[in-house]
């Protein structure tokens, strides 16, 4: 009688369901922060040209995922951008 091999499909995986969106990506790059490196731009909230390009049209705050902006500058770009709207500058 020929052997059964049943048992050999089930240890049997496809390459296509190892994948996985939640596994961790191994050729991710780090994107460098635009406003942290040298000879960028001051955040202030007078440099409206620079503000603008860090909003929604319809006004939001663009988060700091979209924009590659580090998390310390993140803060001074939202607070500089609520002021420049206080201020009826945007």
């Amino acid at each position: 009688m020929p052997k059964r091999q049943s048992g050999n499909k089930k240890n049997k995986q496809s390459n296509f369901a190892k994948l996985s969106i939640f596994q961790p990506n191994k050729y991710r790059f780090k994107k460098s922060c635009p406003l942290s490196s040298k000879g960028a731009p001051k955040i202030d909230y007078k440099n409206i040209k620079l503000l603008k390009k860090y909003i929604s049209e319809n006004g939001k705050i663009l988060p700091s995922r979209i924009t590659n902006v580090s998390q310390k500058k993140q803060r001074e770009l939202s607070l500089s951008i609520k002021r420049a709207r206080n201020l009826a500058l945007l």
